[in-house]
């Protein structure tokens, strides 16, 4: 993993500095695959003997900026840094340029795509490797079975699917589950609707897209005939019989004989079930994402809930109340936050097994097989409240440290989405109308089109790369609206602009045609403009920047410095031309812009973008 040949030009520089006194005295440094390490190690060094401060004590304070003209940290004739400059209560070091040029550019040359990967946070234990990796279990996307894949189900998919790869890189070992909202009454009345509705035709040529229309017919039934009872029952009419035999009572007592496992509604349930998961993995493989594990709601068994239901009873946190069994948190947890989580119930009169019950079931199943070190769910903020009370029941049922391992990381809406009124955006389609208008923009080019191998499937990578940067853009917290003129840009921050930038790195490399051995013998030395320097610093940033989206676990952590970098990039192309350079000059700006090349191409595959190198 280490980068000697880099990070030794720094080193040499440096009197009694070695890789392995650093990693004795300042532990959690990594300085062969993030050079602003030995950057921190040296201002502590230097800073110790002059404030009388333990350089232990001083490293730790040493900010790390994510502006240029903040400095690169927080002496004259120093081999590293120019004279710090007093800002308000901070002190600036800026790096010199050429010392850092000629480290960082060999080094991620050599890292590749481990650059801005530090595989030691994910060790049990960074002294002793073969102890193993932490373990993370994400859940993440959830979508509901037989029902399209919609907009609404997006941002925990791309969030989720993001925090696993930025958990991955940090060297845990990461299981991605997909917990399907694959069980409940609802199945009943699609399993209604398919009996006095479904054509079998259509379900085998579009299975998803016939199971919706089930269902929005079928609840549009179940809406008219609960009008018309409250209209009778208005009247002084007798409902009873109707209500017995209402499509709501049906799909109940269907859904009575799946829980009593009855080979032939569990034989449909099936049927339905596995054909929205091809459907789904269809739609994971556009987004470049995967999964370890398919569990869901259904795989929850009724004597796991027995046993929970058993428990808590046991433990006094359930009570009845008229019939059905609840948790009062007000009367479990005084003062402010028992009222806050108040009360729910676990099992309803009629004997019906709630959300809450199974998701207690299935996180310990969970922990069992797993032995999770840490687990997230990635739900929307309108759950909040929801695994609040499931992380408390844990922890109150004795198991505090699995309550411990558990966080959810939640997001605000998608706007604009409706659900039961057959108005909803699917996925499938707006990925469909982004592709589609990418197409018309690049067609506009003839030149360039005709250069592209595979201009749908580019097209396709375009439209994918608007709806995951649009959403990853602002904090998860926020709400946003689809805007599909925005997105689609190339002018702005935009999805369509990161591939532009990677695109247009790429293409510099082609026609420089310089091979990659020319490169790493570069003269890095002539790199001495501004907007080089300013690039290489920025291109230092990036393993700060990710170890820091650890902290964040926001998105627009790297989203905001991937744009950064990518502007920076492109208004150094002018003053740092490669083509029609003199051949030294030639082959050391195509070493800077090969490694921004990269480093793009890692933030971009973090983010789970495919980064294109024509368009």
């Amino acid at each position: 993993m280490a980068s000697a040949s880099g990070i030794n030009q720094l080193l040499l520089k440096l009197d009694g500095i070695t890789l392995d006194s650093i990693a004795e005295k300042f532990p959690a440094t990594h300085s062969d695959i993030n050079p602003y390490d030995l950057y921190r190690v040296h201002i502590s060094e230097v800073l110790a003997p002059i404030t009388g401060v333990a350089a232990e004590k001083i490293h730790p304070v040493i900010q790390w900026t994510n502006a240029l003209d903040k400095g690169d940290f927080f002496p004259e004739d120093d081999p590293l840094f120019e004279k710090p400059v007093a800002a308000g209560p901070f002190l600036s070091f800026f790096a010199k340029g050429a010392p850092l040029t000629q480290s960082l550019i060999p080094m991620i040359r050599e890292l590749g795509a481990e650059y801005g990967r530090n595989r030691f946070l994910g060790l049990k234990d960074p002294k002793d490797p073969s102890k193993g990796k932490k373990r993370i279990v994400v859940e993440f996307s959830s979508p509901n079975i037989a029902k399209p894949f919609h907009a609404g189900h997006l941002r925990s998919t791309i969030i989720g699917s993001f925090l696993a790869n930025l958990y991955e890189g940090a060297g845990w070992d990461v299981v991605r589950i997909n917990y399907l909202g694959d069980w409940g009454k609802q199945y009943g009345l699609l399993a209604l609707a398919f009996e006095k509705y479904g054509d079998e035709e259509a379900l085998k040529k579009d299975p998803i897209d016939h199971l919706f229309r089930l269902y929005v017919r079928i609840n549009a039934d179940k809406d008219a005939e609960k009008e018309a009872i409250e209209a009778k029952k208005k009247e002084g009419q007798d409902v009873t019989e109707l209500e017995a035999n209402s499509l709501d009572e049906q799909a109940r007592r269907y859904f009575r004989k799946m829980t009593d496992r009855d080979e032939e509604a569990l034989a449909l349930w099936k049927r339905f079930r596995d054909l929205s998961i091809v459907r789904y993995k269809a739609t994971y493989a556009r987004l470049n994402i995967k999964f370890d594990e398919y569990s869901g709601e259904s795989q929850v068994t009724e004597e796991a809930m027995e046993r929970v239901a058993k428990e808590m009873a046991e433990k006094g946190i359930t009570r009845e109340d008229q019939g059905a069994v609840l948790v009062d948190f007000t009367e479990l947890i005084p003062g402010k936050e028992g009222k806050r989580l108040g009360k729910t119930v676990i099992r309803k009169r009629d004997g019906t097994a709630l959300y809450l019950t199974r998701d207690i079931a299935e996180l310990l199943g969970r922990y069992e097989k797993y032995k999770f070190d840490h687990m997230i769910y990635v739900v929307a903020s309108q759950q909040d409240l929801h695994l609040q009370q499931l992380f408390k029941i844990i922890d109150l049922l004795g198991y505090k440290d699995i309550a411990a391992r558990c966080q959810h990381i939640n997001f605000g809406l998608v706007l604009g989405m409706s659900t039961r009124k057959g108005t909803v955006k699917f996925l499938d389609d707006i990925l469909r109308d982004c592709a589609d208008h990418m197409h018309d923009v690049m067609r506009k080019n003839e030149t360039k089109y005709s250069q592209v191998e595979d201009p749908e499937g580019t097209a396709d990578t375009l439209g994918i790369s608007s709806v995951m940067t649009q959403d990853m853009s602002g904090k998860r917290g926020n709400n946003y609206t689809f805007d599909l003129a925005v997105m689609t840009s190339f002018e702005g921050d935009t999805g369509p602009y990161l591939q532009y930038a990677h695109t247009r790195l790429s293409s510099i490399k082609r026609r420089a045609d310089i091979s990659d051995e020319e490169l790493a013998k570069a003269d890095l030395s002539l790199l001495t403009e501004p907007h080089a320097i300013n690039v290489v610093r920025l291109l230092a940033q990036w393993p700060d920047v990710a170890q820091n989206t650890l902290r964040t676990l926001e998105p627009t952590t790297v989203v905001t410095y991937l744009f950064r970098l990518t502007h920076v990039i492109s208004s150094s192309y002018d003053q740092l031309q490669v083509v029609g350079s003199e051949p030294a000059l030639k082959a050391a700006r195509m070493a800077l812009y090969d490694a921004s090349r990269i480093v793009v191409g890692n933030c971009m595959r973090l983010l789970g973008l495919s980064p294109l190198k024509r368009m």
